[in-house]
C-alpha cells in the first residue's frame, strides 16, 4: 500500500502529460483516516468516469452496532450514507476542464430505500464506491485541479458523511427505523391474510408523471372503516389504515378520482420509502407484478392456452411464439410468465390493457359465438386465479360493471377518498343480472415451466466477449441486441436496470437445458444473497441496486433471440 504523499508525488510526475498517464494511479493509498483505492482510470476525460473506494475502519467511522444489526437496518443505514455522500459531493465537486473533470459522484438514489452496491457497512469497515472525472486541460493531465479533487474535497466530504459523529443522529435513526417498520408490515401481510396496506394519513399523489416526489397539499388518504386494520410496529407503534384482503378486489370510480393513483403507490409498495416521501407505509407483497398490454413485444414458447385457444390457420398457443405480439396476446403471456416465477398478486389498470382481453359482454357474445373467439377474457379467469391458485388481483375498472359478479370487494374512488362500496356494487350486480354467458371453464388452467436455451444468449460484440449495458432506466444493450423494458412498471432506479444487464450474463452459467427459468433465476438470487451485489462483477462497483427475480425474469423474456422449450415433466 502506497502513501498519501506517494499519490502527490505521481500528480506532480504526471502533471501536463497524455490523458492515459492518470493510469499511475491505480492502486491503494492510505490516508489519515482512510484508504483510497483507484479500481478503474478512464482513458479519456470523456470516457465514463474513473471508479475509486474510500475505505475507513470501523473504529474511526464509529456507526453503532444497532445501526446494521439487521439486513433490514442495514440496507437502510447504507441507503442513508448514499444520500448524505450524494448531497455533499454535488455541493462539493465542480466542473474543472474538459470532459467529466471535476466530477465526483456516487449512486444517486429516490425515494425509495434500495439494496445498493454504493457503500459497504460491516464490523470492519464502511466503504463509499465513487465515481470521479480526472481533471484535463484538453487531453492533458492537470494535477492542481485533481490535487484540490484528492486532498481537499474527497477529505471533507469523507468527514461530512462515513462519520457517525458528523451525522444527524435523529434524522438517521428515523431513517432506519421507518424502513425497518415498513420491512415488518410487509411480513406480516400473509398472517394477516392481506395483499396490500394503505396507512391512514397516507399522502398518494405524486408531483408529476416524471417527477416521483409527493405532491404538496394532497389529501390524505384514509381507510373505509370496513377495511381498517391495525397494527403494532416495532418502531413506530400501533399503526392504522386500509387492508386489502387476499382475493379479487375493484378499484372504480370517475375519471381523475385517484383509481389510477391508489393502484400506483401499491405497484411500488414493493420497495421501502424514504421518510417524508408519503407512502412510507403503503406495502405490497413482494411478489406483486403489474400486468399490461405490451403491443409488438416478443414472445417465447409461453402457454397462454388459459386466456387464448384456437387461434385461426392453427397456430398453437400451448407453447406460443411470436416477433409481433398482440395486445391481448402479449397481455396473456406477460401474466403467464408472471405465474411461472412466483407472483401473488396481479395489477391491472384497464388504461394500459387490451379492451379484449378484459371483458367480452353479452351483446358481442350473441354477435360473435365461442367457437369463433380465441380468447376467453379476464373476467372469466381472475376468480379461478384465486381459487385454483392462491393468486389475488387489483383491477381498476371503470367501463364494465360485469366484474362485480366476480369481486370479493370492490373500492370506490371520490376525490381521492376511498369508500368501501362492495355492499353497493354486490346489489347492483344482483338487480341488473348478467345476460353474458362465463366463458371461462371450471378451471384455470396449467402453468407450464420453459428451460432456457445458453445458445440463444450472446453478451458478445464486436471483439468484446462480453458487451452489456443499461441505457437508462428502461433498455439494456444485450451484445447487439437492445431490450426493451418500458412495459416493465417497476423497475425505479436505472441501478437496477444495470445490475440486471450483468445478471443476465451471470445468468447463462445455470443454463444447461436441465433447469427452468425460475430456477435460473432464483440461482442468481441466491449468489446475491451471499455474495452481495459484487457477485455480477469481476471489480467491485459502485452502481448496482438490487432487483426482484420478477424484472430478471422480465429482461430475459423480451430478449428477442432468447428461446426456450417447455419442461413437460
Amino acid at each position: 500500500m502506497k502513501s498519501s504523499g506517494d499519490l502527490r508525488n505521481i500528480l506532480r510526475k504526471i502533471h501536463g502529460k497524455g490523458y492515459k498517464a492518470y493510469r499511475e494511479l491505480k492502486g491503494t493509498y492510505q490516508f489519515e483516516d482512510y484508504t483510497l483505492t483507484f479500481d478503474t482510470i478512464q482513458s479519456d476525460p470523456f470516457a465514463a468516469p474513473s471508479r475509486i473506494r474510500i475505505r475507513l475502519p470501523r473504529k474511526r467511522a464509529q456507526f453503532p452496532e444497532d445501526t446494521y444489526n439487521n439486513h433490514s437496518r442495514s440496507v437502510a443505514l447504507r441507503d442513508y450514507i448514499t444520500r448524505v455522500f450524494h448531497r455533499k459531493a454535488f455541493s462539493r465537486s465542480r466542473r474543472r476542464g474538459t470532459g467529466s473533470s471535476g466530477l465526483i459522484a456516487i449512486d444517486r438514489p429516490g425515494q425509495e430505500i434500495l439494496e445498493r452496491s454504493s457503500v459497504v457497512v460491516n464490523h470492519d469497515f464502511v466503504e463509499a464506491r465513487v465515481s470521479i472525472g480526472l481533471p484535463a486541460e484538453g487531453r492533458r493531465v492537470n494535477s492542481h485541479h485533481a490535487g484540490e479533487m484528492l486532498f481537499r474535497e474527497i477529505p471533507a466530504i469523507v468527514k461530512e458523511s462515513l462519520l457517525f459523529e458528523s451525522l444527524d443522529r435523529a434524522e438517521l435513526y428515523r431513517h432506519i427505523k421507518t424502513s425497518e417498520d415498513a420491512d415488518y408490515l410487509r411480513e406480516a401481510l400473509g398472517e394477516l391474510g392481506l395483499v396490500a396496506f394503505v396507512a391512514d394519513g397516507s399522502r398518494l399523489p405524486r408531483k408529476s408523471g416524471v417527477d416521483s416526489r409527493p405532491l404538496e397539499d394532497a389529501i390524505e388518504f384514509s381507510s373505509p372503516p370496513s377495511l381498517s386494520v391495525e397494527i403494532d410496529l416495532p418502531n413506530r407503534g400501533k399503526i392504522r389504515g386500509m387492508g386489502i384482503p387476499a382475493g379479487v378486489t375493484l378499484i372504480v370510480g370517475g375519471g381523475f378520482h385517484g383509481k389510477s393513483t391508489l393502484l400506483d403507490a401499491v405497484k411500488l409498495g414493493i420497495y421501502n420509502h424514504i421518510p417524508g416521501d408519503g407512502r412510507e407505509f403503503v406495502v405490497s407483497l413482494a411478489e406483486t407484478v403489474m400486468i399490461r398490454a405490451e403491443d409488438g413485444r416478443r414472445v417465447e414458447a409461453v402457454d397462454i392456452s388459459p386466456f387464448i385457444k384456437d387461434l385461426p390457420f392453427g397456430k398453437s398457443t400451448i407453447s406460443f411464439c411470436t416477433d409481433n405480439a398482440s395486445g391481448s396476446t402479449s397481455q396473456a403471456a406477460n401474466i403467464m410468465e408472471a405465474l411461472e416465477v412466483g407472483a401473488r398478486l396481479l395489477l391491472i389498470d384497464e388504461d394500459t390493457s387490451a379492451t379484449n382481453f378484459m371483458i367480452r359482454d353479452h351483446r358481442m357474445q350473441e354477435l360473435i359465438r365461442k367457437e369463433d373467439e380465441p380468447i376467453t377474457p379476464f373476467v372469466d379467469k381472475v376468480r379461478q386465479l384465486y381459487t385454483g391458485l392462491g393468486v389475488s388481483s387489483i383491477i381498476v375498472i371503470g367501463g364494465s360493471g360485469d366484474y362485480f359478479d366476480v369481486a370479493d370487494r370492490v373500492i370506490c374512488m371520490k376525490e381521492y377518498l376511498a369508500i368501501d362500496c362492495t355492499d353497493g356494487a354486490k346489489e347492483i350486480a344482483e338487480k341488473f343480472r348478467k345476460e353474458r354467458t362465463p366463458e371461462g371453464g371450471e378451471r384455470f388452467g396449467s402453468i407450464t415451466a420453459r428451460l432456457p436455451l445458453r445458445e440463444s444468449f450472446d453478451p458478445s460484440r464486436g471483439r468484446r466477449e462480453v458487451k452489456v449495458s443499461s441505457k437508462g432506466l428502461l433498455s439494456i444493450l444485450f451484445g447487439r441486441e437492445m431490450i426493451d423494458l418500458s412495459a416493465v412498471e417497476q423497475l425505479v432506479s436505472a441501478s437496477q436496470t444495470r445490475a440486471i444487464a450483468d445478471a443476465m450474463v451471470h445468468a447463462m452459467r445455470y443454463m444447461d437445458g436441465r433447469k427452468t427459468l425460475k430456477e435460473v433465476v432464483d440461482l442468481v438470487i441466491s449468489d446475491i444473497c451471499a455474495h452481495g451485489l459484487d457477485t455480477l462483477s469481476p471489480v467491485p462497483r459502485g452502481d448496482y441496486a438490487l432487483f426482484r427475480p420478477h424484472e430478471l425474469s422480465a429482461a430475459i423474456n423480451r430478449l428477442r433471440t432468447f428461446k426456450a422449450r417447455q419442461d413437460r415433466k
